[in-house]
């Protein structure tokens, strides 16, 4: 399928929302892949400081293949983690990440 010139490049809202371990560190494994969710569904991206247990991350891959014919527009999730010895080191990975999804249309 071809797209129009005016559609390339062309991305649709969205927002970039950081959450601390703390909001989610005292959650269940089910809660925490909601609230996630929650989050991820209303067109944002999420930044989640920590990171989630293997079971967690395969639970939430999951749920969002099971979504992505019912749920319009919804392309699924892409799990990233970053890890670096400093700032320096985590504020380029989050900038390489940040330009990969925005080329590839989020």
């Amino acid at each position: 399928m071809k797209k129009n010139k005016r559609d390339l490049g062309k991305i649709k809202g969205f927002t970039i929302q950081f959450m601390p371990y703390s909001e989610i560190r005292y959650l269940d494994s089910t809660e925490r892949i909601r609230k996630i969710l929650g989050v991820v569904l209303g067109n944002n991206i999420l930044i989640l400081q920590g990171r989630l247990r293997p079971e967690e991350e395969a639970r939430l891959i999951g749920d969002t293949m099971a979504m992505i014919d019912h749920i319009k527009e919804f392309k699924g999730i892409e799990l990233a983690v970053i890890e670096g010895n400093g700032m320096k080191d985590f504020s380029q990975d989050l900038r390489k990440t940040l330009q990969i999804l925005l080329l590839e249309g989020i």
